[in-house]
């Protein structure tokens, strides 16, 4: 049976465009594109676990707003229950940590990137919406 783990992101916005990462070579979907957040550990709210990771992965202090959305994926190894939030970033001290690049992207330009896909609904979505 498939592990299923609890992922949140961020929907980060500036000028029209959203912060995406692509994944280290070291990690699962390597060279694929995602948004920022990671997993919620053990007794972490969704929020908190998005302004933890916004921090560790980029340097962002964060503020999680409204539920954008929200995907369930399987892959070969796990499933992924993905909340997108919409989120106010408060300061910037950059830290790239956890990504081999980083790219701020217009909604009808992701089709150039190759984003994971438990995101490709989402940015289904974005499209429609910021059209």
């Amino acid at each position: 049976m498939k592990k299923t783990v609890e992922v949140v992101a961020a929907l980060i916005w500036n000028n029209g465009k959203f912060l995406c990462g692509k994944r280290p070579k070291n990690k699962a979907r390597a060279g694929m594109w995602e948004f920022p957040g990671g997993k919620v550990e053990a007794g972490e709210t969704k929020q908190a676990a998005l302004a933890r990771e916004c921090y560790e992965e980029l340097g962002f202090v964060v503020r999680a707003q409204d539920e954008y959305c929200s995907v369930e994926h399987e892959y070969d190894d796990i499933i992924v229950q993905l909340t997108l939030f919409n989120t106010v970033v408060d300061r910037v001290d950059w830290v790239v940590s956890e990504y081999d690049d980083i790219a701020w992207v217009y909604p009808d330009e992701a089709d150039d990137y190759q984003f994971c896909p438990a995101d490709i609904p989402i940015l289904e979505k974005l499209k429609k919406d910021f059209a």
